[in-house]
Formats: structure tokens, sequence, C-alpha cells
């Protein structure tokens, strides 16, 4: 599986992957999904079935009554979590649990992916029957969400360089733009750009989309 994910075309590919074959590699298993959260958004990936879609807008709309989003603030401080036998009383969840039992759920495990900042991820596995996750499954399921994990950790380097190059791109360009207007030197134009953003407390690619926008700087 390792060397088929690496084959993959997209991070989607990979992800969507990961949660496609836990039914088949975790013991017990219906259905998988990815929840994603950022500062105060949240986001469901590779969902294997409408179930676990359900699940993470129930999760959504409870906010720190769903063990995801608990799990994302760490006010269980857990990386594993398991919640046994839905059709039992939950005092960890107690509004999620039974919400939960009559979409179909009877068993439930997630494993909490990174903690960066606000940024969170979890790989969530589903059961309609109650007790069916062993020691078996969570070992199966840190092996998928390490893979997960990794995933996700490389699709958001991709980010960050793509947004670095894009950057560095456009203050390029605004400082070629000051150049030609004042006919300065290139690190008269950069330290006019970095006085900017230090004196108006603005972020230097934000000075430099003005520049690009406006054809020079704003008049203080």
């Amino acid at each position: 599986m390792a060397h088929d994910l690496l084959g993959q075309s997209s991070v989607e590919a990979s992800l969507g992957r990961i949660t496609g074959s836990a039914t088949e590699l975790v013991a017990g298993c219906d259905a998988a999904g990815i929840l994603v959260l950022s500062g105060q958004e949240s986001l469901s990936l590779a969902p294997s079935e409408p179930l676990v879609a359900e699940l993470d807008q129930l999760q959504r709309k409870l906010d720190q009554g769903g063990p995801c989003f608990d799990a994302a603030r760490r006010s269980t401080g857990e990386r594993v979590f398991r919640i046994g036998d839905f059709t039992e009383a939950e005092s960890r969840w107690p509004a999620f649990v039974p919400e939960a039992l009559k979409l179909g759920v009877g068993s439930m495990m997630g494993f909490l992916l990174f903690t960066e900042d606000e940024d969170f991820g979890a790989l969530n596995f589903y059961s309609r029957r109650p007790g069916a996750f062993t020691e078996d499954s969570e070992r199966a399921g840190v092996l998928l969400a390490s893979h997960a994990a990794v995933s996700l950790s490389a699709a958001r380097t991709h980010a960050q360089m793509e947004q670095a190059v894009s950057t560095r791109h456009q203050i390029g360009q605004a400082m070629g733009i000051l150049m030609a207007r004042h006919h300065i030197p290139e690190n008269e134009a950069f330290d006019r750009l970095r006085r900017y953003s230090q004196d108006n407390n603005v972020k230097l690619r934000e000075v430099a989309l003005l520049v690009c926008e406006q054809g020079g700087l704003p008049q203080r």
C-alpha cells in the first residue's frame, strides 16, 4: 500500500486511497474519513461514504461536543480515542454520541494527525456495530494514520512553497515599479517597501500587492 500511495497523482488521491482502504485493513471498520480544522474553519477530506460527512457536520454543529473537535483543542490530551459502544452512556461526549447513534454508528476510533498552531487533523474510523474495534484495529489504524499525516504534511509544505514563490515574485514586481518610477536602485526600492510595511504594520507581501495594483506606494 505504501508503494501504491507514492504512485498517486495528488494528495487528494492519496487520502482517498487511505480512507478507501480502511474497510479492508482495519478490522470492524465500515467507513472512514479525515477531518481537518484550521482556526475556526473545518474541512471533510476523502470521506469513504456520505455517513462520514454527516458525522463531520454533526461535530461542527456541536463544536466542543465532538471527539475530533475536543482533541483539536487538546481538551482530552489523547492522540488516539475510541468510543467503544454508542448504545452506552458516554460522559466525554454526551451530546455527540446519541446523535451519532441515530445516524447508525455503533463504535468509533480516531487518530490525531498533527497539531501545529491552530491546525489539526484527525483520521476517523466508524463501525455500525458496537464494540467493533479491537487492539488489532488500533494497530492497523496507526499505520494508516501515519500515511495520512505524511500526505497532509506534504500538502502543507507544497502550499507554503507556492506561497513563498508567489510572494517573492510579487515583491520583485513591486521593487521594479518603484525603481522605474523613482529612478532608484534595487536596495532602496526594497528599503521603501520594508519601511512602509513596518511603519504601517502591514505585511510585506500586502505592501507589494498594493504597489502592483496602484503603481506605487500609497500616499501617507
